[in-house]
């Protein structure tokens, strides 16, 4: 174990000695500023002063110059990137940045970011800086910084999908996604319109790709302050999509929009005109949409609708998408499945975006930030999950009140009922009604038993509803909140939230899943501070009963962990001031809870206590005996109860109360009570102690390691020490005295080698508490004992192994060394007095353990003691400020001080600062202990000395000593860097090739080192020892790497352990600024109470201030000292890493690795040793420690990355072929697999682009800062270096380039090493600069290699040259370079004139019109991607000229390319290549479709030289086609196809011979009849139709298409028929909306078909019948245009079909069908022929079609094909002699629910099922409907109108009473389901319905005619009464006990089916309550109990 680690220090009981006086710089303690205000918060809080504001303003001027100094130069890396490190670590130190100053630099980083082609290292630096600099909303908003969108969209946009060709998936488009997030909202608003004006055109409703794009771009950079525009608009394209990645998207928006838009002056349209628009890019432009209807003549009000900023029906539908996200399955298996089915379409690159966030987290803001006071009041509820939840805008069920005269309950009409006239609604909210109706329909899915995947998503929306309801109500109580009075919430919606969540909570906290416990504890504690009255009651209700049985150890730690959730409103008073009194019940029921054998409750418990103990003082009051006493009476503590009156209340709460059995009392009678608790105080505290003392007694032996056990015990004594820790902080004197009598009474009476490791940190807690009387303690005692036990031969025995076994004979030794360890660790002040006796303690530890242990633990003794010392800590954390611990009013009423919090500038903090004397203490450490040790070294390093074992343990524990006690003074001696140095480390610096000034330094800050004076003779004599001690490490170090033997290992650990103390113990190497960090973090998540909170505990700030302290340590540690001497042991740790055994190899290649992030100039020191130890013939475990060393990532990316560097690594890693051994050649294959990954193409031509916005940028800096007249002159050195560097590089590339090439090109080279000279030279083919003629012949040749891994790197590198010379020919400058944008000779922008919908049908039917290529060389006809025009025309559209018929438009080539060229057409002119490739394109493998890869590589050579070497290719072509294997075949396609794919642009006269030559091939292809070949020339076709204009293809097209026409359908031969067709569906499915022009043709063709025999073909004609239905969709603007779509959007009603939702185009087939399958129906043919039948045929196509659409994008419009259809679906379901159509029927039905319904379509798809339900003949119809209607509820509930609802109740419970006894217990069940999951309302109407049905249905004679309708009247009676029980399976109503005891009871011996259904019932009654009957029970009296127990067993079950 190392040597403690001071973060955890928390000390108290400062010394005499007050700390030295602190000054805080006037122009911070004067501020007013309220930044400057925290920075003074955090100054008082620091012992030493800090440096005043000014001083730290200049360091940011000097680092801000350097930055721009950077930019102006363009050296980007390493200039730019050094300084905005400094940058970063600059705001560490929490300065203040002055606004004008962040808002100029947030400029500048935005334009650096959006430079095309900067390399993604310095994007993402630069992104996350600019991040930062715009984080706050605050610091800047848009009235201080406007910022161009254009930019970062014209990169993204480019960079998002990539060509067929393009292999490079770089991290561009997430880079660009993250800043446009950071910065959107300082885009204009005033720049809507033109963002709409280019993204709404992007959308495609036939294509998900490029829909969720340009949802993307629109959700991402439009203005989120001004929506009122376009959001009707989003919510319509929303509407019209079946898309789970559509949603997620649209959900994180609008929770943003909800958020920010209760403050309506966000939205107000002025602002757009007072917001100066001064930043424009040059191709943005400002079109102004006309907004007519957004004017309002009145004061603006926001965008508030009818819910929050929502319409009711935009919000409803939220609603649903909230249901389905909860994916809880019911019956419906799948249906939630339709979205991600449909998200399968879309293509991988939309993944590299930045994923939204989570759903969950999104719909509970939305729901949140919807909540206001819009309505009338329901009178609020009492119950514990309001049984009466109002009825959401009319939609629960009415309920008849009166009998009407009706005889049979179930034939009246439920509609006729009396409605309420004015709408009512929970709290006056409908948000609020909504969500509560949605917790109580999905509340049976909170119970453990009921629990799956749903149960999490479930439990995480309640948690982030009441986080963001607390969130939301505390913003609202700040004085400067903007939302209206009239908008804020109230308590009586902060009170029923947590009513209705309440008991759904209570139901998950036992869940057995960690993530649902986790999300309702955090839901717990939010609802404790919000309405603590009503949760802690019930908390307490569950926790006794479980504490005290302690029999179900799920049930206990749930209980535990609840109240550890609750604990706020326990201890705090400001929360809950009546709860403190339960705190010390509760604290005696949990101390069972210390258990060894149960870890998960012990560490719930100790989580409890600690939670509890940070913010109580443990010490009995006043009316308590004096507590002196209390140490006596320890043995007297017995365990105190809850009492009667808690439990008296508790019960109350079950009886339906609101929990309020505090609130009757007063708080002097609650103060009372507490009072007189806190007597038993100390008992507890002594029970708890012996607690802890007895599980370390049962701890296991310690094992080599000195641990007890395995990480579970670790935890163990952790979990327990750190609460015990806590309470030794707040305990009284008298107890704390008492704590501290039973800790040294323990300790020193026993002795226990299983607890050594306990037992140090038990008395670090009380050492913590009070380290001078716990010194004076036990000092004597261990000083004692220690020289008792050394004098007796403890710690004797020689051994250096951290694994050697201690002997059982040192166990009092290392048991009083571990105390006495533990005592030192505490404030230094209180050592002094021991001074002498603890250095004559080191010096005889020193001398006399010779163990491993022992010499260890001595050295961490004396590390303890030095850290306490020299180290600066707070010295307590106490919850109160001392001087109020201290005061009179605290001693006697700390209980009203309980959970007090603090403002930041009224926390008061004791530090420990070292004094002189605790200095010279350490001091004379050094002289006196460690100096001679250090002696003792340097003697046994002398010549003579044998090495032997003894000389080894020796070494090892002398070193331990020494660098124990250097480990122990990070922050003793300052370390200062002279200019000497300094500029010898420039020389020898990482960065290569940089000018001195744009390497970054720092300036040492203060930060509380003891000694910060160089002068100081302390300092020269600690430095001095220092430096003696690092000279004897290099001297030891090359001593024992000339000896090398095995028995030296332990010693070479310890040295290389004492040269990582040296180099890295300095500054924050003990309060690492990233622990302090994280731990801050965690703390103040723990600690948060609500969002936004501004009082935090005083333990917080004791912790803020560690942080900022260690932040400060962190800047004095980032640049070390590097002089002559590290540099020695730099290389000593170099050797070492090469050394020949494995565990010091490691060790120091860990060491290495984390000098190489505190050391400049450390990687090229080190990489000239590691090369050389990769030279053939070096020893094989030199080599592989060189070769993993250089794998680690330091290393590798800087040997590869830096081109000096990497030609003489490359050269040395591929010379290690010559070493066979399979471990060398596994490091070589990772460190290549790393290097491979880090290499990334060269490219500088983002140097050469100048960029107007960073130019502008940088002018405005400048003109703030202070430049002095050699700024200019270094901005010129340093361009000057950056182009010299450049030519440095470009010329080591080249020879890197040719070094790997002449490495491939061997014969030598193995192949694994040639492939990985392949993937290089893939790589090192640059855009910015021709290639070399050598190094494209190799590729291309090596397209052809018998291996299959340099055939795949070889074609992709043919791609990528190909690329990259049609752009350097293409490319009008170096941003068309960066970004790969060719500009094609024949692309021309046409602009839309008039758009309309008569130009879009004129626009597509062009397609299908032959090619006049006169007119199309003219005239830009050719389209080939559509960019526009689906739902509105953008201003102009890509298209294209046809070539010429002689003249290559492309040709000729770059002139630079020339050389490369001429190689290609050298290798291609060769049929013998040809010849080659074709063997591999046809050898046998799995391929069951052509190759991408081969299809492009082909490509690519006849794209660069067209058809010059056809005929060098056309034999072996001809050859392949007529071989009619497989394989032969797709080779054959595959060249064909890149023939093809590279011909778009050759002369047409040369396309026009390249199609007589394929046309009569063609026929003779597809005429073969293959299954093996079929997939094969369907992917040719699917290739050669993507994104290709048909009428380039017209040949082909024609013969597909008249082959599709003459197919005869019911060909004996299905695969006639299915050939066509599969070829048929690759063209139309590639066109996509271009094959608009054939679909009526098609389906007319197809609709002939339909009694098709062939079920293969009848799949086809579905899948035709789908694409066209979703292809002829169309959208119904007036005009296609984005401002007429978007205004109508707005403007025209929600029913009205804007988007062409509805499916239209097959209706007129589908009525049609309706009318044929009657004349089907009758003609179906029986029995095993059924199948066979017209009627089944055309069943099983519909059903399959239906089915496709259900599952596509445009899924809503299944519905107008499924409503009519919908009589003819239920009766498929009931055939019982057809399967198949059977199960696609009901599998249809059920997929459906899942889709949200039009909204025109609820009525009279509901009408239909509930028709069916009435009207069918067949019982069978109606027993499978019925489950249908409760799914389709569950679903979709918040859209279905009121009337149908009520329709509903009616039709099932008609079906009560029908005469088929299944169908009547489905329709109870159905009944269950609906009641279960709608919101609870007035039972008892129905109830008395029921009843009266029961009691006016007596039994006649069985005889008589009328006792079957009797029966079955009877029976439906009972069934409803059941369904009503059956409704709640987790609670019990008010009414339940009655009907179980008295009317089922009755009629438990009714003639069957009454009776099974009645005891069934009473089943699962017993079996949903069993778990929760003791609370239960106490609804029923002590005759219902004894009824109910008759009822079940016969026997008093209950009783």
């Amino acid at each position: 174990m190392d040597v403690p680690n001071i973060s955890y220090l928390t000390l108290h009981d400062p010394g005499p000695d007050s700390p030295p006086e602190r000054h805080i710089p006037d122009d911070i303690l004067h501020a007013t500023d309220h930044y400057m205000v925290k920075l003074r918060n955090y100054a008082r809080l620091l012992p030493y002063s800090i440096e005043s504001n000014s001083q730290m303003q200049g360091l940011l001027d000097f680092i801000v110059l350097r930055i721009t100094q950077a930019v102006e130069a363009r050296d980007y890396e390493p200039g730019l990137v050094q300084w905005d490190s400094m940058l970063s670590y600059w705001s560490m130190l929490k300065y203040p940045m002055p606004k004008e100053r962040r808002i100029k630099l947030a400029k500048l980083y935005y334009h650096v970011c959006t430079t095309p082609g900067l390399p993604s290292n310095i994007v993402a630096s630069c992104a996350d800086t600019l991040q930062m600099l715009t984080r706050s909303k605050k610091k800047l908003s848009i009235e201080d910084l406007r910022l161009p969108w254009k930019p970062v969209f014209t990169i993204l946009s480019k960079d998002l999908f990539l060509t067929r060709r393009q292999f490079e998936i770089s991290q561009t488009p997430w880079y660009m996604g993250y800043i446009a997030q950071s910065v959107r909202r300082f885009f204009h608003p005033a720049a809507i319109d033109d963002m709409l004006s280019t993204f709404v055109p992007l959308l495609n409703g036939t294509n998900l790709s490029h829909t969720l794009a340009a949802q993307y771009y629109m959700l991402t950079f439009l203005p989120l302050t001004h929506p009122q525009s376009y959001l009707p608009m989003l919510f319509r394209i929303w509407e019209s999509i079946n898309s789970y990645m559509f949603d997620d998207r649209m959900l994180q928006f609008l929770a943003r929009l909800a958020e920010m838009h209760v403050d309506p002056t966000v939205s107000d349209p002025k602002k757009i005109e007072e917001i100066p628009d001064d930043e424009q890019s040059e191709d943005e432009r400002r079109p102004s949409f006309a907004k007519d209807d957004l004017e309002t003549k009145w004061r603006w009000d926001g965008l508030f609708q009818d819910v929050g900023i929502f319409r009711e029906h935009e919000f409803n539908f939220l609603m649903c998408k909230c249901m389905a996200s909860m994916e809880i399955p019911l019956a419906d298996a799948g249906s939630l499945t339709t979205g991600p089915n449909a998200d399968n379409q879309a293509s991988f690159e939309l993944n590299r975006l930045p994923k939204p966030n989570w759903r969950i987290a999104s719909l509970a803001r939305i729901i949140v930030y919807s909540i206001a006071p819009d309505a009338l009041p329901t009178p609020a509820s009492t119950a514990p999950t309001p049984h009466l939840t109002p009825q959401h805008s009319g939609a629960s069920t009415p309920l008849p009140q009166h009998n009407g005269g009706a005889g049979d309950y179930l034939s009246t009409p439920l509609r006729k009922s009396v409605h309420l006239k004015v709408k009512t609604y929970l709290a006056g909210s409908k948000a609020l009604d909504v969500l509560v109706k949605f917790v109580a329909s999905t509340e049976g899915f909170f119970h453990p038993t009921n629990s799956g995947s749903w149960t999490a998503d479930l439990s995480a929306f309640v948690k982030y509803i009441v986080y963001d309801f607390n969130k939301r109500w505390y913003e609202e109580q700040q004085p400067d909140c903007k939302t209206p009075m009239h908008r804020r919430l109230t308590r009586e919606m902060k009170r029923e939230l947590v009513k209705s969540l309440r008991t759904v909570t209570l139901l998950a906290m036992f869940s057995q899943d960690n993530t649902t416990v986790s999300n309702i504890q955090s839901c717990l504690k939010s609802m404790s501070i919000m309405e603590p009255d009503l949760i802690l009651d019930p908390i307490l209700e569950r926790a006794v009963p479980a504490l005290e049985a302690l029999t179900e150890t799920q049930r206990t730690i749930a209980v535990i962990k609840a109240l550890g959730a609750v604990a706020p409103a326990i201890v705090c008073r400001h929360v809950y001031y009546p709860g403190a009194k339960h705190l010390l019940p509760i604290l005696d029921l949990l101390l069972p809870g210390i258990d060894l054998n149960d870890p998960p409750k012990t560490f719930g418990t100790t989580a409890f206590i600690v939670e509890v103990a940070q913010y109580i003082k443990f010490g009995e009051l006043a009316r308590q005996e004096p507590e002196q006493s209390l140490a006596a009476q320890v043995d007297n503590a017995d365990l105190r109860l809850p009492s009667p009156r808690v439990r008296q209340e508790i019960n109350k709460f079950s009886d339906g109360g609101d929990g309020m059995a505090d609130g009757d009392t007063t708080k002097d009678e609650d103060d009372e009570q507490l009072v007189d608790s806190t007597g038993s105080f100390a008992d507890w505290v002594a029970s708890f102690l012996r607690r802890v003392i007895l599980l370390f007694e049962n701890l296991p032996e310690e094992g080599v390691n000195g641990t007890a056990g395995g990480p579970t015990e670790v935890q163990l004594i952790d979990a327990v020490t750190g609460a015990f820790s806590q309470i030794c902080v707040h305990l009284s004197d008298p107890l704390y005295d008492m704590v501290l009598n039973m800790v040294f009474d323990y300790a020193s009476a026993n002795v226990r080698s299983n607890a050594v490791r306990a037992i140090h940190q038990l008395v670090e807690c009380v050492a913590n508490a009070g380290p001078a009387k716990t010194l004076a303690k036990f000092l004597p005692l261990c000083e004692r004992n220690i020289r008792i036990e050394l004098d007796h031969g403890a710690s004797s025995l020689r051994t250096t192994s951290p694994d050697s076994t201690p002997v059982p004979s040192d166990a009092t030794f290392h048991w009083n060394l571990a105390i006495l360890r533990g005592c030192m660790y505490n404030d230094g002040r209180a050592a002094l007095p021991y001074r002498g006796l603890l250095i004559s303690l080191f010096k005889l530890l020193h001398e006399k353990t010779l163990s491993q242990r022992g010499f260890s633990s001595s050295g961490k003794l004396i590390a303890s003691t030095l850290l306490t010392l020299t180290h600066t800590y707070p010295l307590e954390n106490k919850f109160v400020n001392p001087d109020e611990w201290n005061s009179e009013d605290f001693q006697s009423n700390h209980h009203k001080y309980w959970g007090k919090l603090y403002k930041p500038e009224d926390v008061k903090l004791s530090w420990h600062v070292p004094n002189d004397e605790e200095i010279n203490f350490a001091i004379q450490i050094f002289r006196e202990v460690v100096e001679p040790v250090l002696d003792q070294l340097d003697t046994i390093l002398g010549p003579g000395i044998p090495h032997d074992a003894v000389w080894r343990n020796d070494f090892c524990r002398h070193l331990s000593f020494v660098r124990n006690a250097f480990s122990g003074i990070p922050t003793l001696a300052k370390e200062f860097i002279s200019d000497e140095d300094m500029d010898a480390a420039m020389k020898s610096s990482d960065l290569m090739h940089e000018i001195p000034e744009m390497i970054a330094t720092i300036q040492p800050l203060s930060a509380g080192f003891a000694l910060p004076d160089a002068n100081d003779p302390r300092h020269q004599y600690i430095t001095s020892l220092r430096l003696r001690f690092g000279q004897f490490l290099h001297k030891a170090s090359v001593a024992l790497r000339h000896q090398g033997e095995e028995n030296t290992v332990d010693a070479v650990d310890m040295l290389i352990r004492s040269i990582r103390t040296y180099m890295l113990d300095y500054g924050d190497s003990r309060d690492s600024y990233f622990v302090q960090s994280d731990r801050y973090d965690s703390e103040i998540n723990v600690a948060r109470h609500y969002a936004g909170q501004k009082v935090w505990p005083r333990a917080l700030y004791v912790r803020r201030a560690r942080f900022y302290h260690s932040a400060r340590l962190r800047w004095n540690s980032i640049e070390r000292r590097r002089g002559e001497l590290e540099d020695l042991l730099i290389d000593d740790i170099t050797e070492w890493s090469m050394w020949h055994y494995a565990t010091v190899r490691e060790t120091s290649q860990s060491l290495l690795e984390s000098l190489c992030n505190n050391y400049d100039g450390v990687r090229r020191r080190c990489l000239p040793s590691l090369f050389n130890a990769l030279e053939p013939g070096t020893e094989d475990d030199r080599m592989k420690g060189a070769l993993w060393t250089l794998n680690r990532s330091v290393f590798a990316k800087y040997a590869i990355g830096e081109p000096t560097i990497a030609t003489e690594f490359v050269k040395k890693l591929f010379a290690c072929q010559d070493n066979e051994k399979p471990s060398i050649q596994e490091a070589v294959a990772a460190l290549a697999e790393t290097c491979l990954n880090t290499l990334v193409e060269p490219s500088f031509a983002f140097f050469e682009i100048v960029n107007p916005g960073t130019a502008k940028s940088l002018t405005d800096l400048k003109s703030d800062l202070t430049a002095s007249a050699t700024s200019d002159e270094l901005v010129v050195r340093c361009a000057s270096q950056r182009i010299e560097r450049i030519d440095f590089t470009n010329k080591a590339l080249t020879d890197m380039t040719n070094t790997i090439l002449e490495i491939a090109e061997s014969p030598y080279t193995h192949w694994r090493y040639a492939i990985i000279a392949a993937r290089c030279l893939r790589t090192l083919i640059r855009r910015d600069t021709p290639m070399i003629p050598s190094h494209v012949r190799y590729l291309l040749q090596a397209t052809h290699h018998s291996n299959s891994s340099m055939r795949y790197y070889a074609q992709r590198a043919i791609m990528k040259i190909s690329r990259f010379i049609k752009l350097r020919t293409l490319a009008h400058g170096p941003a068309d370079l960066v970004l790969e944008r060719n500009h094609n000779p024949l692309k021309r922008k046409v602009p839309i004139q008039e758009p309309s919908h008569e130009f879009t049908s004129q626009w597509l039917a062009e397609f299908r019109q032959p090619l006049n290529l006169e007119v199309a060389r003219r005239t830009p006809t050719l389209r080939d991607k559509i960019q526009s025009g689906w739902l509105v025309w953008s201003e102009t559209i890509d298209c294209y000229l046809a070539p010429d018929a002689t003249q290559s438009p492309l040709q000729p080539w770059e002139a630079g390319s020339q050389e490369v060229l001429q190689t290609i057409r050298d290798i291609a002119k060769d049929p013998t290549f040809w010849k080659k490739l074709s063997i591999h394109f046809s050898s046998e493998n799995h391929n069951e479709v052509i190759s991408q890869d081969n299809v492009s590589c082909v490509k690519s050579i006849f794209q660069l030289l067209e058809d010059e070497h056809w005929e060098a290719l056309r034999p072996t072509v001809e050859n392949l086609i007529a071989d009619e294997d497989k394989n032969k075949q797709r080779g054959a396609a595959e060249f064909i196809a890149g023939v093809f794919g590279s011909s778009k642009h050759w002369p047409t006269d040369r396309q026009s011979q390249l199609w007589q030559w394929f046309m009569p091939r063609m026929k003779t292809i597809f005429a073969r009849k293959s299954n093996d070949t079929l997939p094969i020339w369907t992917s040719f076709l699917e290739y050669t139709f993507f994104h290709r204009d048909p009428r380039r293809l017209q040949l082909l097209v024609d013969y597909l298409v008249t082959e599709f026409q003459e197919v005869d359908f019911n060909s004996e031969s299905t695969f006639d028929v299915t050939q066509v067709l599969s070829f048929f569906r690759a063209f139309y499915e590639e066109l996509n909306w271009k094959f608009t022009p054939w679909a009526d043709d098609t389906v007319a063709r197809c609709w002939r078909e339909l009694h098709c025999e062939h079920d293969d073909v009848l799949t086809y004609i579905a899948e035709i019948l789908s694409f066209t239905s979703k292809i002829k969709r169309r959208p119904k603007p007036s005009i296609p245009t984005t401002e007429v779509f978007v205004r109508e959007c707005r403007t025209t009603s929600p029913d009205d079909d804007i988007m062409g939702i509805r499916g239209t185009y097959h209706m007129g087939r589908v009525l049609e069908l309706v009318n044929n399958f009657e004349v089907w129906r009758k003609e179906r043919l029986p029995g095993v022929r059924a199948f066979q039948s017209t009627y089944d045929r055309v069943g099983v196509l519909v059903c399959k079609w239906l089915f496709q659409m259900v599952h596509d994008t445009n899924a809503p419009a299944a519905f107008d094909y499924i409503l009519p259809l919908m009589p003819e679906l239920f009766r498929f379901t009931e055939l019982n002699d057809n399967d198949d159509l059977s199960y696609r029927a009901n599998l249809l039905l059920v997929r459906m629910c899942g889709v949200i319904t039009p909204r025109p379509l609820v009525s009279p798809l509901l009408g239909e099922i509930f028709k069916a339900i009435q009207k069918s003949p067949s019982w069978r119809v109606r027993l499978k409907i019925l489950p249908l209607v409760q799914v389709f509820y569950f679903r979709q509930a918040y859209i279905i109108p009121d009337s149908k609802l009520a329709e509903m109740m009616e039709t099932i419970c008609r079906c009560l009473d029908d005469e088929v006894v299944e169908v009547r217990e489905m329709a109870a069940t159905t009944l269950t389901g609906i009641l279960r999951v709608s919101p609870r309302r007035s039972i008892l109407a129905l109830r008395d319905r029921f009843l009266r049905l029961l009691k006016n249905s007596p039994l006649p004679d069985r005889k008589s005619p009328e006792y079957h309708a009797a029966l079955r009247r009877r029976h439906a009676a009972i069934l409803g009464i059941c369904a009503l029980i059956e409704s709640y399976p987790y609670t019990v109503e008010k009414w339940m006990p009655d009907l179980l005891t008295n009317v089922l009871a009755e009629h438990a011996y009714d003639p069957i089916p009454i009776s099974t259904t009645v005891r069934k019932c009473a089943r699962n009654f017993k079996k949903t309550h069993q778990d929760t009957w003791h609370e239960d029970s106490k609804r029923f009296t002590e005759e219902q109990l004894a009824a109910l127990s008759t009822l079940l067993t016969g026997s008093s079950y209950y009783a």
